[in-house]
């Protein structure tokens, strides 16, 4: 088999109708442990819900997989203003809409309050996700998944694209980049150092403007493995997983691919870690007071496991060293 460009090869891994990755072989939760799952995920679901300054009419969960994260935003939309809320409700409106959007058809099961949309995958979005007022939009590890450019600086200190046999993961150097792609490596992810590896991030930085430009007013958040300008690996961080273990990034659709986010990059109000967010929306992962375990014992115990919840959150080298790009539109008056 010729060899093609990653970017086409990690596409077809993942999407392509029948057999991509997403498609055939069940959600990322087959596969392996997100935030968005279990504990951590409800205690994500009410940070995030305390997140917009403004009234939300829809929540969209843009790379929902099996709508893990959307349920959990169900269920603190319908606690929010109990003791155990992160933020009491701003107002008496009606409970947002809650939209999950993903490759898959709606899976079984799913909370019936839940929408579901399917999308094209990769940077494509459904057209009905579109017009979006008082939203919050969360894209959670969305963009690792937007196949991008890989590159590689070769002896003469050209970046040149990076090509991968799709049966084998074998790679070789192909064309120097295109004129978009080495103006976007030199502003961003400058190297000649032969051997450095570039994952260019334009493809996820328009995919995000995209989805930007579909929200008339509201506030737009991605979260994702990232890096910064100062932290760019030289080695990039191009990799894969299958049944819950890292393996070597072979894009014949057999495992997860996924390249850390250039999150800089991005047209954002705000970028910073998982941990300064949520620490500035006020997760502490405190233990509670022994003595309310004996003055309201199932407070305790919810209490317990919420902070146990916050702490994993928060944990700098596991999900608290994720980032968040966080845009706000404030729509027109």
């Amino acid at each position: 088999m010729d060899p093609v460009p990653w970017r086409d090869a990690w596409h077809e891994a993942l999407y392509a109708a029948g057999r991509g990755f997403y498609v055939a072989r069940g959600g990322p939760a087959a596969h392996f442990t997100t935030a968005a799952h279990g504990a951590t995920g409800a205690a994500l679901a009410r940070a995030l819900l305390a997140l917009p300054d403004h009234p939300v009419r829809v929540v969209v969960d843009l790379g929902a997989g099996r709508g893990e994260l959307a349920t959990h935003l169900i269920a603190a939309l319908e606690h929010r203003g109990s003791r155990y809320a992160v933020a009491p409700p701003r107002d008496e409106s009606p409970r947002p809409r809650v939209v999950a959007v993903d490759v898959v058809d709606r899976p079984e099961g799913l909370d019936q309050h839940v929408e579901w949309l399917r999308s094209p995958g990769g940077a494509g979005l459904p057209p009905e996700l579109t017009d979006l007022r008082d939203a919050l939009v969360v894209a959670h590890e969305w963009l690792d998944v937007v196949p991008c450019t890989v590159a590689e600086v070769d002896d003469a200190g050209t970046p040149r694209e990076v090509l991968v046999d799709p049966a084998s993961g074998e790679e070789s150097l192909g064309a120097p980049l295109s004129a978009a792609d080495r103006h976007w490596a030199d502003a961003h992810w400058p190297t000649t150092r032969p051997g450095d590896r570039i994952e260019v991030g334009r493809a996820r930085d328009d995919a995000w403007s995209d989805l930007v430009s579909r929200v008339a007013s509201g506030t737009l958040v991605a979260v994702d493995y990232g890096h910064t300008a100062t932290s760019r690996p030289h080695g990039g961080t191009l990799t894969a997983y299958a049944g819950g273990q890292l393996t070597s990034p072979v894009p014949d659709g057999s495992c997860d691919l996924t390249a850390h986010v250039a999150m800089d990059t991005l047209d954002a109000d705000v970028v910073r870690t998982q941990r300064e967010a949520l620490q500035a929306l006020g997760l502490t992962g405190a233990t509670p007071p022994h003595a309310l375990a004996s003055a309201d014992p199932l407070a305790y115990l919810a209490a317990l496991e919420r902070a146990g919840a916050e702490a994993g959150l928060l944990d700098r080298d596991g999900f608290g060293g994720f980032w968040w790009a966080v845009k706000r539109v404030p729509g027109t008056t």
